[in-house]
């Protein structure tokens, strides 16, 4: 019995390297500084070495993209599988545990983060590094780091407990997602289980600088209620001076009314604190309110207000009373001066017409028939909202693609739509490919729009190549969007659509073209002209009536949907945010006409180059 419980203990301490024990601190490993030449041929402290763009060069004989750092496509071969092919012939496990730390960043408009991973046991006695890849979702931001170990280090299963690190990734956007990739190396063409991803998000500017610095994130914090009679008093906090945040605003919601109220406070009082009132509320009822600052997208405080019932005394019971026995004599009296002077002004009226041989009859049968408002609802067999794909061109500028966005955001919020844009939907488009994922959103929406602007059908060429600077030839390349490569194709499928339906006689409702107020007319291809036009934002009414079906003029009445004409959706956010963007667009773009103008380019001769 003995025997086989000193073979079970000694097997047990055989197996203790395999695993870390659970209190033990697992050591941290940091990129060093040394040559791919050191990692080539075993030097001393190349154990886990950082490759540098120079090194890629020097190696290769290439520049890799600046924004890719020494990232390249199968790294181990390439680098290291010339003196011994054999070494990159296995292959190793994804890592494991991949997790994000933010690290110190002195600017308040950036956040700087470290990635740490351990590796896998299966495969480890071949790994040979790992590369690290930083992207950002919604953008085209990317940044990439390339790890190695020296040709002759071999890890044991021991080495697994190991956190590894990334060098420092800086400058990302506070308040944006990012993914990172971790790849192990090297990477057989055929095996698919080598890297490990994690989708993260960067802090907000107020989690990193405090809610007092951030403008875009302030709110009221301390808000309170006194009520007086059927009077209210609310008092919040003012944002810091430092911010600019001159004015305010309130909105209480009960029973489908809303009361709006603005909120200038003056400099000369409290700069801490602001009181202001609500009159007029009903009595035994609960409001829900909010409280912001009055800026575009600002984030609103919540409260809610109760108006309690106001115990009456005798005194009011007794006015009340003689209010109610008086009341129906007064009415009665008022009801017969009216009728009395509505019956002397109708025979006036018409001894009037007589005169001049009119027919009264027929002038009330006219007035009878004037168009009045009328609520209108939407088809109840309405199973989901509308489907629409928005697709534009990029060579307007990034003002121009802003408008677009905020475009798509109103539609989405108060139009009733489900809106479909790229710039939404990164990762679909990096996974099918631009040109793909448009294709199947033509298929599957139930409208298509297209923006129509200047860059449409003016697109520039790309920049020639200055010299022998390699790097400023790639890195220009990065200037371009997603979309500058596909629009051109993408309107190719669209008017080539249209003009089969329009050959076939079939229904074209399903294409529309717009364009916003700083474009032209003639800015719309020709083949578009033969689907349904508008003009953005006067034309929000048409559009809505064309998305759901729903007739703007009918005998008697005509459509008034809230929030969408021409008057009221500058009071949204959502509006007065698409209003800023057009704006911004307009004037970017006469700038951008007069500097080619001036510059002689003739190739750029819109219209509004000549507005100064």
């Amino acid at each position: 019995m003995w025997r086989a419980a000193l073979v079970f203990y000694q097997l047990l301490m055989l197996g203790q390297p395999l695993r870390a024990p659970d209190n033990a601190t697992a050591p941290v490993i940091t990129p060093q500084n040394c040559s791919l030449d050191c990692v080539r041929q075993a030097g001393s402290g190349c154990e886990y070495c950082r490759i540098t763009r120079e090194d890629v060069k020097k190696a290769l004989g290439l520049n890799s993209i600046k924004a890719f750092g020494s990232c390249i496509p199968w790294p181990c071969f390439e680098l290291l599988g010339k003196e011994d092919p054999e070494i990159c012939q296995h292959y190793v496990q994804a890592p494991n545990d991949v997790t994000v730390e933010f690290v110190p960043e002195p600017n308040p408009k950036f956040d700087t983060v470290v990635v740490s991973w351990n590796p896998s046991y299966y495969g480890i006695a071949f790994l040979r590094g790992f590369q690290v890849l930083l992207q950002g979702l919604g953008g085209s931001s990317v940044a990439c780091q390339l790890f190695l170990f020296h040709s002759n280090l071999s890890l044991t299963t021991s080495h697994a407990h190991r956190v590894y690190k990334s060098d420092p990734f800086p400058g990302l956007s506070l308040g944006s997602q990012y993914a990172v990739t971790v790849m192990a190396l090297p990477v057989p063409e055929e095996w698919e289980k080598f890297y490990q991803s994690k989708i993260f998000s960067t802090r907000s500017c107020a989690e990193k600088n405090g809610l007092d610095q951030c403008k875009k994130d302030w709110y009221p914090k301390d808000v309170t209620v006194k009520q007086e009679g059927t009077t209210v008093t609310v008092t919040f906090n003012l944002a810091p001076p430092a911010l600019g945040i001159r004015s305010y605003f309130s909105q209480c919601y009960a029973k489908g009314t809303k009361k709006y109220t603005d909120i200038k406070p003056t400099s000369s009082k409290n700069k801490t604190y602001h009181s202001y009132q609500m009159n007029d509320l009903q009595e035994g009822t609960n409001y829900t309110c909010e409280i912001a600052a009055n800026e575009v997208d600002a984030v609103r405080k919540l409260f809610s207000v109760y108006i309690r019932h106001i115990p009456r005394g005798t005194s009011q019971l007794s006015v009340t009373a003689s209010l109610a026995l008086m009341l129906p004599l007064c009415l009665a009296g008022v009801i017969i001066l009216v009728v009395f002077l509505a019956a002397l002004t109708r025979r006036r009226i018409s001894l009037q017409m007589r005169k001049v041989d009119m027919k009264p009859d027929l002038i009330k049968q006219h007035q009878e028939n004037d168009a009045k408002e009328e609520v209108v609802t939407l088809p109840g067999n309405q199973k989901a909202p509308p489907r629409l794909l928005i697709c534009y061109s990029s060579h307007d500028g990034p003002a121009h693609v802003k408008a677009v966005m905020q475009f798509g955001a109103f539609v989405q919020q108060h139009m009733a739509t489900q809106v479909c844009l790229d710039l939404w939907d990164s990762l679909g488009v990096a996974e099918e490919g631009s040109l793909a994922w448009h294709c199947r959103q033509i298929r599957e929406s139930d409208f298509v729009l297209v923006i129509c602007s200047w860059g449409l059908n003016h697109r520039p060429e790309p920049p020639e190549p200055d010299g022998n600077d390699e790097d400023e030839e790639e890195d220009r390349g990065l200037n371009f969007g997603n979309n500058a490569f596909s629009s051109d194709a993408t309107l190719g499928l669209i008017v080539e659509a249209v003009g089969r339906a329009k050959a076939r006689g079939q229904d074209l409702s399903k294409y529309m073209a717009a364009i916003f107020e700083y474009s032209e007319e003639t800015d719309i291809p020709t083949e578009l002209r033969l689907v349904s036009n508008y003009m953005l934002t006067s034309d929000l009414p048409l559009l809505f009536s064309h998305l759901h079906g729903v007739a703007l003029h009918r005998p008697g009445g005509y459509l008034k949907v809230n929030h969408i004409s021409e008057d009221s959706f500058k009071r949204l956010p959502a509006g007065a945010a698409l209003q800023s963007a057009i704006y911004e667009a307009g004037v970017a773009l006469r700038a951008k006409m007069l500097h080619s103008t001036e510059a002689g380019d003739a190739t750029l001769k819109h219209p509004y180059a000549l507005i100064q």
